[in-house]
């Protein structure tokens, strides 16, 4: 049988074990961590050409099976890959064409997927998007509750303050903003069951009177200036290239003069936005993330510029989106008992690739997350931002 192998496979030297359909077990390498459950044998000779998205699919789809920890399962994958495979990058594809439903259907298949197994390995507050580490010592409650309270500084929310939250989840900044700043919040989202869960918690902390929360699309904005601030975390990736102009100009319309624009989201490592190499972005978008797409900062920055407003402050948080996706990925394998109770098999198999595929994928510099803070100038250039960033960190 090891004759049968791809000779760069065997040459790799790798920690994998493959054990295979009729019994025997082959080492690829001295003390292996990690063992490949091979069901199919015509997966054998696909592993010379082993690209991460054929590794994931075999997976997801159960034609493997995985033992030994899922991140050292990542590394040992990016490895064997990256040996038979290089690094070669991937092609520029013509992007997706977004629509109102097409959104509407890609946001439901991610975030409609069950709030009880969100609910197992996220934050008490259910904030689905990358965390903040001021010491790196934090747990996962803490250092959500900290990026909370970094946008809101970022955004100098004030008593009275009407905050439009685009892309609200399951409403933990929006209740966050109510409660700690009291803002007057109006978050807007295309999952239903975020909205009810959200709609449920604000109730349950009697905040009805500050937090209004609806099913909208970002393109029915109200365009009146109604808003003080506008925050958008986690939302633009969904909104593909060819709509970032419209996304933009369509923040600007919704802020007064003289107001702030926060959005927070995933970047591209690449300039022109192609997938990650390899596979792993083909992966993302045929099983997590359908439609997705990442823009270069460099583009969104393009784009919110030519939109009216003016950028103040970059900051990246690659590394504590690190820790968050590393601290998702360990909640949920804790309890995958209890996943297994709320979601079919092969989305349980799909987000263990992903939180675990994404620390390692941040941890790497395969993408990049960024906070990028705007402000839109009065007619006469001014605006109300203080001189310095003192203030965040007093």
């Amino acid at each position: 049988m090891l004759a049968q192998l791809p000779t760069a496979l065997r040459d790799l030297r790798l920690p994998l074990r493959l054990k295979l359909w009729d019994g025997k077990q082959i080492d690829l390498g001295p003390k292996p961590r990690v063992t490949l459950v091979v069901k199919d044998p015509s997966l054998v000779t696909q592993l010379a050409h082993p690209s991460l998205d054929a590794l994931g699919a075999a997976y997801v789809e159960g034609r493997v099976d995985l033992e030994g920890p899922i991140e050292e399962a990542i590394e040992v994958g990016d490895a064997l890959s990256s040996a038979l495979l290089g690094d070669e990058s991937a092609p520029v594809e013509p992007y997706a064409a977004h629509d109102k439903r097409s959104d509407a259907e890609a946001i439901s298949y991610h975030y409609d997927l069950s709030n009880e197994f969100y609910r197992l390995w996220l934050d008490r507050d259910m904030v689905y998007s990358c965390a903040y580490f001021e010491t790196g010592q934090e747990n996962l409650d803490q250092a959500q509750q900290a990026k909370l309270r970094h946008l809101c500084r970022k955004l100098r929310l004030q008593p009275g303050d009407r905050l439009l939250d685009v892309g609200c989840g399951w409403g933990g900044l929006a209740r966050f903003a109510a409660r700690e700043f009291e803002a007057e919040v109006y978050g807007i989202t295309l999952s239903q069951a975020q909205l009810e869960l959200g709609l449920q918690r604000v109730a349950e902390e009697g905040l009805e009177d500050r937090v209004t929360l609806e099913l909208l699309d970002y393109r029915d904005l109200p365009q009146d200036g109604r808003f003080d601030k506008v925050v958008s975390v986690g939302m633009f990736e969904h909104v593909g290239h060819a709509n970032l102009p419209l996304y933009c100009q369509r923040l600007f319309a919704a802020v007064r003069a003289g107001g702030l624009v926060m959005n927070h989201g995933i970047t591209s490592r690449f300039t022109d936005g192609r997938p990650v190499a390899r596979g792993a972005g083909e992966f993302i978008d045929r099983y997590v993330f359908p439609q997705g797409e990442l823009p270069h900062l460099a583009t969104m920055a393009k784009a919110i510029s030519e939109a009216g407003l003016e950028i103040v402050d970059v900051e990246s948080l690659r590394l504590h989106y690190t820790r968050t996706l590393q601290l998702w990925s360990q909640g949920l394998e804790r309890r995958l008992q209890k996943a297994a109770q709320w979601v079919p098999e092969k989305s349980l198999r799909i987000w263990r690739l992903y939180l675990a595929g994404c620390a390692y994928g941040f941890q790497h510099g395969w993408m990049n997350l960024h906070q990028i803070l705007a402000v839109k100038p009065r007619e006469d250039g001014s605006h109300d931002l203080p001189w310095t960033r003192a203030d965040l960190y007093r």
